[in-house]
């Protein structure tokens, strides 16, 4: 089990933006604000008159950074009910996001789950991609969505026929880009495993001075937020509650919220969607705020520490380089409702000092992150365009 990764050292001097050139933004689909787009909205920051591109934009449904500049989308958008329904649209999605005309620009930044890294760049141009992770359904995580008991037997076959064609697209595309960042060394592992390539780590940007502690003592609940899908493992940390006899509240909404419902007892709360502030007070007021999935970075953890909180987590995945176990939380050694009761009982006998977790959340602040996406997109910029795929 490794520990979290030192905090980068402090910039000597705030972000801007790069040299101005022409730059197109390149992200999968714009229909809320999450991690994603949290990260998004930084790098728009940075580069406030780039073009941006995305197969699906529900207008609203992000920033206004965000939506600044019109926002070009692929013909899905003109589908009925794709706003709603686009991920039974992913046999579509290489057409999509390869009909984007990017002749024009410099510099293509894709921040990408999906299908965003693989546009077409004009031969003159760098194309940097900010990988979330490899498309999880299309490689490691078919059966956590598109499974015999998520979708029926026939379906799934179906699915499977098709994600298998998208996996050898999605590997074949793979050198449409120059250099991969990833968002953390556990998503580094997945691109140098799928797509061959090396990538360096730039964590994402995590709003440390929104997420702040109170000044208040903790409650006794735990606390997970998070979206309700399966791979999330919300049903193991509602097990692992009752097992511990701990309270947990639910801050989120998705299609796993019935099958969740039905498995909690009155020891549980499920809050619904919440706006920023109340999360922030959730996280403020939990005892302990708990991750039992695999994640690739896991931004939620952060954003508690940020608040003085401490995590338990599952010991794989990005939670290894953002939580401490003993120092800002627990690592939990194995994905079993046994282990996290245990876990759940050692937090709670263990006082953790509420401005030692936060300076560590500190190290992954939304300055730290458009210093060091900076450097990267400098740096790719200055290397002759023969020598710059890693």
């Amino acid at each position: 089990m490794t520990h979290a990764a030192p905090p980068l050292p402090l910039p000597a001097v705030p972000a801007r933006s790069a040299t101005p050139r022409r730059v197109a933004l390149v992200h999968d689909w714009l229909t809320g604000m999450r991690g994603g787009e949290r990260a998004l909205e930084a790098i728009c920051e940075l580069f406030p008159d780039a073009t941006r591109f995305a197969l699906i934009h529900v207008p609203g449904s992000v920033s206004a950074t965000i939506e600044a500049r019109p926002i070009h989308t692929s013909f899905l958008q003109r589908l009925p009910l794709s706003h709603r329904y686009f991920r039974p649209l992913l046999p579509l999605f290489p057409a999509a996001v390869e009909q984007f005309d990017l002749d024009d620009f410099d510099l293509i930044i894709s921040t990408s789950h999906c299908a965003a890294k693989s546009v077409v760049p004009p031969g003159r141009a760098r194309h940097l991609c900010y990988c979330f992770t490899p498309m999880r359904y299309a490689w490691d995580q078919f059966g956590a969505y598109f499974g015999p008991d998520r979708v029926g037997a026939g379906a799934s076959r179906f699915f499977r026929w098709g994600l298998s064609a998208m996996a050898r697209w999605d590997a074949s595309t793979a050198n449409r880009v120059d250099r991969y960042l990833a968002i953390s060394q556990y998503v580094a592992g997945r691109i140098r495993r799928y797509y061959n390539r090396d990538a360096s780590i730039v964590y994402p940007p995590v709003d440390t001075t929104f997420f702040r502690p109170s000044g208040k003592p903790p409650g006794a609940s735990l606390l997970i937020v998070s979206a309700l899908v399966p791979y999330k493992r919300v049903d193991l940390a509602i097990r692992a509650c009752a097992l511990a006899g701990a309270r947990l509240r639910i801050v989120g909404k998705g299609p796993e919220l019935v099958r969740l419902r039905e498995l909690a007892g009155p020891n549980v709360e499920f809050l619904g969607a919440l706006s920023d502030e109340q999360v922030r007070t959730e996280y403020q007021e939990a005892g302990a705020v708990m991750l039992p999935g695999i994640e690739d970075f896991g931004i939620g953890p952060v954003e508690a520490q940020a608040c003085g909180r401490p995590v338990v987590a599952l010991g794989q995945g990005g939670a290894c380089e953002t939580v401490v176990d003993g120092v800002t939380g627990v690592l939990v050694p194995e994905p079993t409702e046994t282990a996290f009761a245990a876990a759940i009982e050692r937090v709670q006998r263990s006082r953790y000092d509420a401005s030692t977790i936060r300076q560590h959340a500190l190290g992954f602040s939304r300055e730290r992150f458009q210093v060091a996406f900076t450097q990267q997109v400098e740096q790719l910029m200055t290397v002759p365009k023969e020598r710059v795929a890693q």
